[in-house]
């Protein structure tokens, strides 16, 4: 994963010291960048925040038997549990966005996810028949919530994965706890699959985010301030066999979602962007479009590998210009490219 260089320049100038750490969590690398005069508050501050995504991971995770999500989705069939406010918080804004996508987005996919990731690791693909019953377990309506903090699945199978909204919620309260320290001027990362910009590094207006190209030619850009950038695209499929395969599955069918697109949606909010990126790339372009133009300060472009794009804004811009080719999102502080190294 990515690690952030030493200050440039420009923040040098400035006499603004840059404080930048990693943190593992969620199955991926939490990076968090801050300028600020004081690098003694900002290196408390990151570690307070990587603490917090560190605590919703282990409420959050399905992995984690000990988990509160794990508990609901043993306990909670016809059955109120109570759970952490937090845990509640996240799924009600699931539920909102499955609503706005007409049940596009969906966290109840979890049955199936499992399926379908356990043939990514090489098990038999289950029957027709099997894959009928769980997709008879989806369905955001069977969720029951009820205020302030109970949860019931109007279901006997139903299970829920946070997995399209989960990391994007983390960013949200990571940077909560930055600005409650005082930070102004910081980039969270979420594995750049969701990256929340603060403020602006020094001498700059946003930070300016490269966002993915599978074409490896258009190299589409976002400046981040006080907003969010999240990029979805599909697991590639497997060199074993013809069965479709994916972690992103489709509500519609319960079957891997079959695209040759990358999704980069910019949104106010990383808990919005993350769970806007899995829509808008199930939905594709065309209902995409039409989406986006339902939400204030929204853009989205979608990127094929043989440079085919389609774009909508209703207020951010992203950018194409020809720049070399870039792999992956890449983020400029100051201007300056920041190189990538592994851990």
């Amino acid at each position: 994963m990515a690690a952030l260089m030493a200050a440039t320049a420009t923040a040098q100038e400035a006499n603004i010291p840059l404080v930048h750490k990693t943190k593992y969590s969620m199955g991926t690398v939490y990076e968090i960048a801050v300028y600020d005069p004081l690098p003694e508050r900002a290196s408390s501050a990151i570690d307070q925040a990587f603490a917090e995504i560190v605590r919703l991971d282990a409420m959050m995770s399905n992995y984690k038997p000990e988990s509160d999500l794990s508990r609901l989705n043993r306990e909670g069939h016809f059955h109120r549990v109570a759970v952490p406010l937090e845990l509640y918080e996240v799924i009600q804004q699931s539920v909102k966005y499955s609503k706005l996508s007409q049940g596009e987005f969906d966290i109840t996919v979890a049955p199936l996810v499992d399926m379908w990731k356990a043939a990514l690791r090489g098990a038999r693909v289950a029957s027709e028949a099997d894959q009928k019953k769980l997709r008879a377990c989806v369905g955001y309506e069977k969720i029951a919530l009820i205020p302030p903090d109970i949860v019931e699945f109007h279901s006997t199978c139903m299970r829920i994965d946070l997995g399209s909204i989960g990391k994007g919620f983390a960013v949200d309260r990571a940077v909560q706890v930055l600005r409650a320290n005082g930070i102004r001027n910081a980039l969270v990362d979420a594995g750049q699959s969701s990256i929340y910009g603060m403020g602006a590094p020094p001498g700059k207006s946003a930070w300016e985010v490269h966002l993915c190209d599978p074409s490896r030619r258009i190299d589409p850009t976002v400046l981040l301030s006080e907003n969010s950038v999240s990029t979805s695209e599909q697991t590639p499929p497997s060199l074993l066999g013809n069965e479709p395969t994916g972690h992103i599955i489709d509500p519609r069918d319960g079957k891997p979602l079959g695209t040759k697109y990358a999704l980069s949606v910019v949104a106010k909010t990383a808990t919005a962007s993350d769970a806007l990126s899995t829509t808008l790339l199930l939905v594709g372009p065309e209902k995409g479009k039409a989406l986006v133009r339902e939400i204030a300060n929204a853009a989205a472009i979608w990127v094929a590998a043989d440079g085919e794009t389609a774009t909508e804004t209703t207020g951010p811009d992203i950018l194409l210009a020809g720049n070399p080719p870039r792999e992956q999102t890449r983020v400029k502080i100051a201007g300056q490219e920041l190189p990538r190294e592994k851990p």
